[in-house]
């Protein structure tokens, strides 16, 4: 098993009303991908889901409510808290971080991934609200993943970081500052390699004495 795999967390099971989202989420998804946001009807994804429209509603609100689920159920793939595995233990700090910045790399540039960031920027062109709410629910909760387990290797004397919140942002940027820019341009021969990452993460944990 490759060690990155150890990033992956388990949950328990899915209750009744847990599968009823996934399922909507799913076929919600499924359809924006294949037809475009704009062009799939509430309807047509009760039809691929099952249940009722009414269902929909309570759980979502609207088709912007299923997009915005959407974009957060994504950006929970990606994240997994550090002290939460058991099996993150059997990393190093510089491994932790790498494999982090692996995986967050490679789901950006996923066709799925694309093609929802095109979706959200459209939809926060569209709807300040929404962006605000897309930026609150997907990028600060990364940034307050990355910052707390910065300060704990501050306090821990594994890292020499005066300033968490920063380090966090700044690692963000090296990673995927870009990747907005790349889904819009359609720039698939610019998205960066593991051996780029290495690159890109040999100042930052120089900097910070990251051991």
């Amino acid at each position: 098993m490759d060690n990155f795999d150890l990033l992956d967390c388990s949950a328990g099971p899915p209750s009744l009303r847990e599968r009823r989202q996934e399922a909507i989420l799913d076929a919600a998804e499924a359809l924006f991908l294949e037809q475009g946001y704009e062009r799939t009807a509430l309807a047509d994804i009760v039809k691929r889901s099952g249940g009722s429209l009414a269902t929909l509603y309570d759980l979502f609100g609207n088709k912007q409510g299923l997009l915005h689920a959407i974009a957060a159920r994504w950006g929970a793939e990606t994240r997994c808290e550090p002290g939460a595995c058991e099996a993150m233990g059997q990393l190093s700090n510089v491994e932790l971080l790498t494999g982090y910045a692996y995986r967050q790399c490679d789901r950006m540039r996923s066709p799925r991934a694309v093609a929802l960031m095109r979706m959200l920027i459209s939809e926060s062109l569209r709807d300040r609200v929404f962006a605000l709410q897309i930026y609150r629910d997907l990028h600060i909760p990364a940034v307050e993943e990355l910052s707390e387990l910065f300060a704990a290797w501050a306090a821990a004397g594994e890292a020499e970081i005066d300033d968490p919140e920063a380090a966090a942002k700044l690692l963000l940027s090296i990673v995927i500052g870009d990747s907005m820019l790349h889904a819009l341009a359609g720039l698939d021969d610019e998205w960066l390699t593991h051996e780029q990452i290495d690159w890109r993460l040999r100042p930052f944990l120089s900097h910070f004495k990251i051991g």
